[in-house]
C-alpha cells in the first residue's frame, strides 16, 4: 500500500475544529515541515456558548476561538470561514427532510462529504493549498488497484472511517489525516507536550447542531415553509402530528407523538402498555403510523442505494464483505450483491439488529472502506 508519509512536503489547509483532534494534527504536520493554514468553518450560530463550553464541539463561537489560540501557538496563520450556507442546505435541511421522511440519517456523514470536505477543499484550492487534512481517526491509502480508500487508525476504539465512506477519489487523494496513527491517549500527550490549552478538552457529542439533543423539538423549529413544500412526493406538507401506534397485523395499539420522535429498533419511551417489551419495526410516513413487534428487530437481509465505491471500483460478482450498519455497530460478514444501477442487497451471515434506513452501511475488506450505500430496507425473520 502507498503511504502519504513520505510525499514532499507542501502547502495544507487543515480544518480546525477548535479540539484537541484537529489541533494536533496540524502540530504533527507542522513539524513534519508541511506549511500549514489553519481554517475554522463556521456552520451553526445556534450553538449556546455554555453547552458548547460544557460538552464541547465544532460548529460554535467556542471552537473558533479555541482553534484561533492553538494557531497562535502553532504560528500558524488561521481563519475564519462562513459555511453557514452550506451547511444548512447539505446537512440540516437533509437532516430534517430525512426524518420527515421516516428515516434516521446520519448528519455528520453528510457533513463531511459535502462542506468539512467538499466546500472546505475547493477553498483550499482556491489558495493554492495542495492538501486538506482533518482530526479524524483514520488513515487514506492508496491500493494496489490504484483507487484510494480510508484504513482504520491504529485504535479501534476511535476508529471514524465508517463516517467517511461517502468521500470521492478525488477527495482522498488531497486528503492528509495524521491522527489516524495515534491512540486518544497518544493525542492527548502530544498536545500537553506542545502546551496546547485544548489538551483535555472534552470530545464533541452528537449532533453539533441539536446540542438538547431533542431533535424532533428541533425539527418543528427549523422546519421552514420552502422545505416543506419540497419534500418527495405523497408525504404530507406539514410536521407530522398525532398518529396510530399499529401491530405489523394492522391493529391499532396507542397513539404517538409524532413519527419524528422515533426509529427502527426503538424500545424506550414509546409509553404503550403491553405487559412485554416491544419495539418499533418500521415508520410510515404516509399514513402517519408506527409499526410495533412483540420481537426484538433482528435481519438477514438489506438493501441500499446511493451508493459510493471507495476501495473497489464496483461490485460486478457477489463479494464477502464485512459490514457495519450504523456508527457503533461492530459489524458482521454479509455477501454484497450489485442488484440495480444503484442498488446493493447484502445477506448477513448472522442476523444483525435494527437495519434502519437512512443509515449508512459500510463495506470493509480487512481494514479498508471498500464503499458504502444509505439503508433503504431490511428484511428477514420477520
Amino acid at each position: 500500500m502507498e503511504s502519504r508519509g513520505s510525499e514532499m512536503k507542501k502547502k495544507v489547509v487543515v480544518g480546525m475544529s477548535g479540539g484537541v483532534d484537529s489541533s494536533v494534527a496540524a502540530c504533527l504536520l507542522k513539524e513534519q515541515g508541511y506549511e500549514v493554514i489553519g481554517i475554522t468553518m463556521q456552520t451553526w450560530e445556534d450553538e449556546e456558548r455554555a453547552f458548547v463550553e460544557e460538552n464541547g464541539g465544532c460548529c460554535g463561537l467556542e471552537a473558533a476561538e479555541d482553534a484561533g489560540r492553538v494557531a497562535r501557538i502553532l504560528s500558524i496563520p488561521h481563519y475564519v470561514v462562513n459555511f453557514k450556507k452550506e451547511f444548512r442546505e447539505k446537512v440540516v435541511d437533509y437532516f430534517i427532510t430525512e426524518y420527515l421522511s421516516g428515516r434516521t440519517p446520519n448528519p455528520c456523514i453528510a457533513c463531511n462529504r459535502y462542506v468539512k470536505w467538499e466546500s472546505l477543499l475547493r477553498r483550499a484550492m482556491e489558495i493554492g493549498a495542495d492538501y486538506i487534512a482533518t482530526g479524524h481517526y483514520a488513515r487514506v491509502e492508496k491500493l494496489p488497484n490504484g483507487r484510494y480508500a480510508v484504513r482504520n487508525s491504529v485504535t479501534a476504539r476511535k476508529d471514524q472511517t465508517y463516517a467517511l465512506y461517502n468521500l470521492t477519489q478525488f477527495q482522498l487523494s488531497r486528503t492528509l489525516m495524521p491522527a489516524g496513527d495515534y491512540t486518544k491517549e497518544e493525542i492527548r500527550s502530544i498536545a500537553e507536550k506542545n502546551h496546547l490549552p485544548v489538551a483535555q478538552k472534552r470530545d464533541s457529542q452528537d449532533i453539533c447542531f441539536v446540542p438538547d439533543r431533542d431533535y424532533a423539538g428541533f425539527i418543528r423549529r427549523a422546519a421552514n415553509k420552502e422545505l416543506l413544500e419540497n419534500l418527495p412526493k405523497g408525504l404530507p406538507r406539514e410536521i407530522p402530528k398525532e398518529g396510530n401506534f399499529v401491530s405489523e397485523d394492522g391493529r391499532v395499539l396507542g397513539t404517538h407523538k409524532g413519527i419524528i420522535h422515533y426509529t427502527v429498533g426503538q424500545r424506550k419511551g414509546l409509553n404503550l402498555s403491553m405487559g412485554h417489551p416491544v419495539f418499533v419495526s418500521e415508520l410510515r410516513p404516509k399514513t402517519n403510523e408506527v409499526v410495533i413487534s412483540d420481537s426484538d428487530v433482528f435481519r438477514t437481509r438489506l438493501t441500499c442505494s446511493r451508493i459510493q465505491f471507495m476501495g473497489m471500483e464496483d461490485l460486478p460478482k457477489p463479494r464477502r464483505l464485512w459490514a457495519k450498519i450504523r456508527y457503533a455497530h461492530r459489524g458482521e460478514w454479509c455477501e454484497a450483491v450489485r442488484t440495480g444501477e444503484d442498488a446493493i442487497s447484502c445477506t448477513f451471515e448472522h442476523p444483525v439488529r435494527a437495519v434502519t434506513p437512512g443509515q449508512a452501511v459500510v463495506f470493509y475488506d480487512g481494514e479498508y472502506v471498500m464503499g458504502g450505500g444509505i439503508i433503504q430496507s431490511g428484511s428477514g425473520l420477520e
